[in-house]
């Protein structure tokens, strides 16, 4: 008789999860030229080295909200769960698959409290001169979006204008 119906959603398998990232995933392309050391650099006076418990690693935060934005995804709650049930996800930050994500509080916290306001524009700029130094942006063409969108955040009003 055949196994229909077997559930093997409990067996205990042994996995490398660097094999099941495909080789030309968009992550792994990044993961390949860039390089974290200037943001340790960047972000060592803002972590205590000698007491209290460890802090998340911040090049984790950093990655967690480069997810967001390349994959679109609206907010750090939907991220953060994401990122626990996305292999590529998880895989881009270095976690395996038992590994505990950085909760999206502690994300939203270090880039509203902890790391300076210009933070995001120096990794962004990093990123964008990563992404021209190795050619995977075509500079010869900018698209911007300029468009204005009246928001209909008023649920009482019955007619839209």
């Amino acid at each position: 008789m055949e196994a229909w119906g077997k559930d093997n959603r409990r067996e205990v398998v042994m996995v490398d999860i660097d094999e099941l990232v495909p080789q030309e995933h968009l992550l792994r392309k990044i993961e390949r030229v860039m390089d974290y050391d200037w943001l340790y650099e960047r972000l060592s006076p803002f972590y205590c080295h000698d007491n209290g418990r460890d802090g998340t690693d911040p090049v984790v935060l950093v990655k967690m909200v480069l997810i967001q934005h390349l994959f679109g995804i609206p907010s750090l709650r939907q991220t953060h769960q994401r990122i626990q049930d996305t292999l590529s996800y998880r895989w881009f930050l270095g976690y395996n698959l038992l590994d505990k994500i950085p909760h999206f509080a502690t994300v939203s916290y270090a880039f509203c409290k902890r790391f300076p306001p210009e933070l995001a524009s120096e990794i962004f700029e990093h990123i964008l001169n990563k992404a021209l130094n190795n050619r995977m942006v075509d500079p010869s063409i900018i698209f911007i979006d300029g468009t204005h969108i009246k928001a209909s955040a008023n649920k009482k009003k019955s007619q839209k204008e």
